[in-house]
Parts: structure tokens; C-alpha cells; sequence
């Protein structure tokens, strides 16, 4: 298998590098030492740097002002984006976007793709269910009534919910159709209620109370929601490379300055054991990412429906982020908790990020259910 990435992908990661290059990880307050949200909104002047850098049309084709790149071009621009903690909702505007192209009508299409390409609208998907450990597409409900979709449900957690324009909510029906409703926050019979997230971010608790939405802004294509949903989780994957990748080169140039008896720790072989054993996280993370963000661009068939390798790159993204960002405050001793230095920070995203559509349990569980279902001659 050669994952080899493209001259197009390498370019859109080189153009992400040059965009967060000048990103201050610790341009808000500490979520440690905020009792609520780190700050009101997302990072709007880094949002209009990704517009101006054709990065929020990535996958969007030419017709709507994109790039016509793939899942795994995204990918590596969300690695880079985490590296820097970058406070945009890149990952599910982009996803909802790329959805919305695949499976939306063309006249869907033609009045938000090339707007919201141009960062001019913003989207997110309500993707948490009633409670973050439930079935999204089951936390609310959709009645038809003439030429609207009445919704009614929750859904929880619903990132840059007070910043977005639309949100891409998956309801079903009567029928157990799964349909994806473009939901806008200030609509009659839709309430935000504000939650925080572990990483100090903005959340928002969507309450639907028969909030009506047009017909022709309901995705109702079969395999909509599961295909945003698998590009979704895929993405959380590349955030938390990112940001793993980062606190394992932190750890390093730490360790390597830091001096007991005379010499780095870094040269410790316990010390080196342990960054070893990090290293090896890091590169299964990558390596199960590409495959499912593979799987996603090209559409191949494989042993497993799509979902197993999803679930194979969740589990090592998961439990690698968690054990990279351990490793890393063990390292750092009473250093890595100081809320003057950036370490913490990367600790709370990683958490996020952990738990995030699901922590390596519940993707566990999904891939057991695979097997049994597809049993692997």
C-alpha cells in the first residue's frame, strides 16, 4: 500500500503550515484558571487567513471556488491545525460542506457552497446525540408537513453552535430514514443553552421544539449522515496527531535541556524508553488515519465497510493521545502542570479530542460488532 500523498495534498499542507505559523497556542486565557468559556467566539481573524488561502473550499470543486483536494488533504491540514491549537471550526465546516456537495441537490449546492467556501457562512454539525454517548441521528426526530420537516430532540455539545450560521443536524424519521437538516440557531423553536467544553471552548445544548426547516434545506440522500459522520471522526483522528505530534516535540526539547547529575534526562534510558513507546503511538495513529482518510478519498471496498477502519483509527487515536499526553507530564514534572507554560493546554485538547464522537470504548464495542458481522476469512 503506498501512501505516498500528492503533490496536491503536500501543497495544502505547506499552505496550512504558512497560515498557523503565526497562531499562539495560549492567545486565551487558561481553560484551567476560567470558570467558563475561554472566549465568546472562534478565531475570526485566522478564519479569514483560511478563506484568503483557499483552505475552507479544500474540498469543494471547481465550479464552487475549490481545490477539488480529498479527505486526506483535509487531514493534513487538520494535523496542522492542532499543532497550533487553532480555535476555527475548520473540521466540521469543511466535512459539512464536503457532504452537502456529495449529497445535496444542485440547488442546495448553488446557494451555499461557494459562499460558505469563501468563509462568508459558517457551519457545524450537531453530531453529540441527546447526551455525547448516544446515537445522533436518533436524538431527534423529523415529521414531514407539507413542504417542511418539523424537528423536535436534543443534541448536546454542539461545537461553535453560538458562532455558526447553520447547523447540520441528523434527525430521523417515522420511516428510519436518516435525513441531515440545516438548522439556523436563531430560527423559531431553536434554543442554544451555553456548555464548556474540557478544552475551555464555547459548546452549545440545541433544543429543538417544533423548529421547522424547509424542504430544500434537508439533506435526505440514503448514507448522508453516515459518510459525514465517518469524515468527521476521521478529522478528530488528524487533530489528534496533531496535537500528539506537537506535545511528543515538546517533551523532547524539554528533556533535552533539562539536566539531573550532570546530563539531560533525555539521555535516562528509562526517560528514552518511555518517549520510544510515544513515538510508536504516534506513528500507529498515523498510519490507521491514512487508511480510513484513504478509504473516505477513494472509495475502495475493503474487509470491512468503511466504519472498521474508522473505528480501527479512533481507538489508536483515542488511547495514543492520552498516553502521549501522560507521558508528557510525567516528563515535564511539576513543570508540566504550570499554567504559565503551554503543556497544559495541549493536555485539555487532548481530552477533548479523546472523547470526542465517541472514546476508544465505545469504537471498540462498533468494531466488535463489525467482526461479528463480517467475519474475516
Amino acid at each position: 500500500m503506498d501512501f505516498t500523498f500528492t503533490e496536491e495534498q503536500l501543497a495544502a499542507a505547506e499552505a496550512a503550515q504558512g497560515v498557523f505559523a503565526g497562531v499562539a497556542p495560549d492567545d486565551v486565557p487558561s481553560p484551567a484558571l476560567t470558570t467558563g468559556a475561554v472566549a465568546e467566539g472562534f478565531d475570526r481573524e485566522l478564519w479569514d487567513r483560511l478563506a484568503a488561502a483557499d483552505l475552507l473550499s479544500l474540498l469543494l470543486g471547481e465550479e464552487y471556488g475549490g481545490s477539488g483536494q480529498d479527505a486526506i488533504a483535509l487531514c493534513l491540514v487538520l494535523r496542522e491545525s492542532a499543532k497550533a491549537l487553532a480555535r476555527v471550526p475548520l473540521l466540521e465546516h469543511s466535512a459539512a460542506l464536503a457532504t452537502v456537495q456529495t449529497y445535496g441537490d444542485t440547488d442546495l449546492r448553488d446557494r451555499l457552497l461557494s459562499r460558505a467556501g469563501r468563509g462568508e457562512r459558517v457551519l457545524t454539525v450537531a453530531a453529540g446525540g441527546r447526551t455525547g454517548h448516544d446515537a445522533a441521528e436518533l436524538a431527534v426526530t423529523a415529521r414531514p408537513d407539507g413542504a417542511e420537516f418539523v424537528l423536535e430532540g436534543v443534541q448536546t455539545a454542539v461545537p461553535w453552535a453560538y458562532d455558526a450560521d447553520l447547523v447540520v443536524v441528523p434527525a430521523h424519521t417515522a420511516t428510519d430514514r436518516n435525513v441531515l437538516a440545516l438548522v439556523a440557531p436563531g430560527a423559531d423553536g431553536v434554543t442554544l443553552a451555553e456548555q464548556v467544553s474540557t478544552s475551555g471552548e464555547r459548546l452549545g445544548e440545541l433544543r429543538l421544539e417544533a423548529a421547522r426547516v424547509a424542504v430544500r434545506d434537508v439533506v435526505a440522500e440514503p448514507g448522508a449522515w453516515e459518510w459525514l459522520r465517518e469524515l468527521l471522526t476521521t478529522g478528530t483522528c488528524a487533530l489528534a496527531l496533531g496535537v500528539g505530534d506537537q506535545v511528543l516535540r515538546l517533551t523532547s526539547e524539554y528533556t533535552g535541556k533539562r539536566e539531573q547529575f550532570g546530563h539531560p534526562i533525555a539521555t535516562f534510558q528509562a526517560v528514552a524508553v518511555q518517549t520510544a513507546d510515544r513515538y510508536i503511538d504516534l506513528r500507529a495513529m498515523e498510519a490507521t488515519l491514512w487508511q480510513a482518510a484513504w478509504r473516505i478519498a477513494s472509495g475502495a471496498a475493503g474487509a470491512l465497510p468503511l466504519a472498521g477502519d474508522v473505528a480501527v483509527a479512533k481507538i489508536w487515536a483515542a488511547e495514543g493521545v492520552r498516553r502521549v499526553v501522560q507521558t508528557a507530564q510525567h516528563l515535564h514534572g511539576g513543570f508540566g502542570a504550570d499554567t504559565e507554560y503551554v503543556l497544559h493546554r495541549y493536555h485539555a485538547w487532548a481530552k477533548q479530542i479523546e472523547l470526542t464522537l465517541g472514546g476508544a470504548g465505545a469504537h471498540e464495542e462498533a468494531l466488535g460488532d463489525l467482526l461479528a458481522a463480517y467475519p474475516l476469512g
